[in-house]
């Protein structure tokens, strides 16, 4: 390789994206992604409308609505209402959740008789109502506690979070939302730098050129990847310090995994640009192979270890979940170098990035079709 040809064509992309004003899309797409994503996106529920029908009205009956009420995930209403009326308010949608203590409760359970709280929950949206149900099942278990009333007397509920002790949502989300950024933005400029040259026909200097192959892909590919890594750090910023996020692992893991994690983008920048004749069609095409993959196979949403059948197959073959698993060790766990599966993963990524470059050069002609 020459470094003056390389050199001369890096100088011109730099130009020529500063002029067309694509040097911003490595650095306005990404932000906007994590604000918008990061803020917008929230797994916990709070506020859940909750109809209460106390038909015991106990101690044990009070206690249990008093710790509803000072529950932040339960906005409650008590009435004295049929269950038939109640069941009307739930499919009107003016309620999410109706919990129904049984008369005689009280007397029941402290005579060790069986008794059970009718609870309903609208399942409309099938995670939000499993996490509606998690959340009354906690309460009615902390009251149990409270009165030892349990088949053997007595329950004891000792229950620890780790990594995300505050349960924030902002710390599951954004540092999956990384692994998106940095495979969309460098895939998406790269198909479109090669894909417009050869709409505007400029392709055809590199046909005519003496340049080889390798050259015209390095000096392209480098410009790209020169700007993108000064986002590796602008990014990082955001997530620490916009939304507050731990980072207990090694920022050197975080840098190397980020770095080899954009080569492995640009790859697939590239298969797109080459295959694509104009820029719409690399737009759609990139979006398609990057942002869908990124978003429901990168354990940011489902964990893959909750996955079966063709979406563990899928979520294995894209290199997204390898990062993700690396990004949240960094912000969250801290194993570092320690972890073999952070090193296996890295070797991983480098080897994608590796089979896509050379399969890249290798589709590329330096010819006319």
């Amino acid at each position: 390789m020459r470094l003056k040809v390389i050199k001369a064509y890096f100088l011109k992309e730099i130009i020529e994206l500063v002029r067309t004003k694509m040097i911003l899309m490595p650095y306005i797409m990404p932000l906007l992604i994590v604000v918008l994503f990061g803020y917008g996106i929230k797994m916990q529920v709070t506020g859940v409308r909750t109809l209460i029908l106390d038909n015991d009205n106990s101690q044990i009956s009070r206690k249990l609505i008093l710790k509803l009420e000072h529950s932040k995930y339960f906005t409650t209403t008590v009435k004295n209402m049929s269950e038939k009326d109640a069941l009307r308010e739930i499919k009107k949608a003016n309620i999410d959740a109706i919990i129904i203590i049984p008369s005689s409760f009280e007397k029941n359970v402290q005579k060790g008789i069986k008794s059970e709280i009718g609870v309903f929950i609208d399942s409309s949206f099938p995670s939000r109502a499993t996490t509606i149900s998690n959340y009354i099942q906690g309460v009615i278990f902390d009251l149990a506690n409270d009165f030892n009333i349990n088949s053997s007397g007595m329950i004891n509920i000792n229950t620890r979070n780790l990594f995300n002790q505050a349960l924030r949502d902002e710390e599951m989300i954004v540092p999956g939302l990384l692994g998106m950024v940095l495979l969309i933005s460098p895939a998406i400029l790269t198909a479109l730098i090669i894909a417009k040259e050869k709409e505007m026909g400029t392709i055809f200097n590199f046909y005519s050129s003496p340049v080889s192959k390798i050259e015209f892909l390095v000096a392209k590919l480098s410009a790209i990847y020169f700007l993108v890594s000064i986002n590796i750090f602008i990014i990082f910023l955001v997530a620490s310090y916009l939304f507050d996020l731990p980072f207990r692992g090694s920022f050197f893991l975080f840098w190397l995994a980020s770095e080899l994690y954009v080569f492995v983008a640009l790859g697939f920048g590239l298969l797109v640009s080459i295959m694509a004749s104009s820029q719409i069609v690399a737009i759609v095409v990139t979006f398609m192979m990057t942002i869908i993959p990124a978003f429901m196979y990168s354990g940011m949403i489902m964990p893959i270890s909750s996955m079966s059948g063709e979406a563990f197959i899928i979520a294995h073959i894209y290199p997204v979940m390898y990062y993700n698993h690396i990004i949240y060790d960094t912000f969250l766990i801290g194993q570092g170098f320690n972890s073999t599966t952070n090193i296996s993963y890295l070797i991983l990524l480098f080897f994608y990035g590796v089979i896509l470059f050379i399969l890249g050069l290798w589709l590329l002609k330096k010819e006319i079709n």
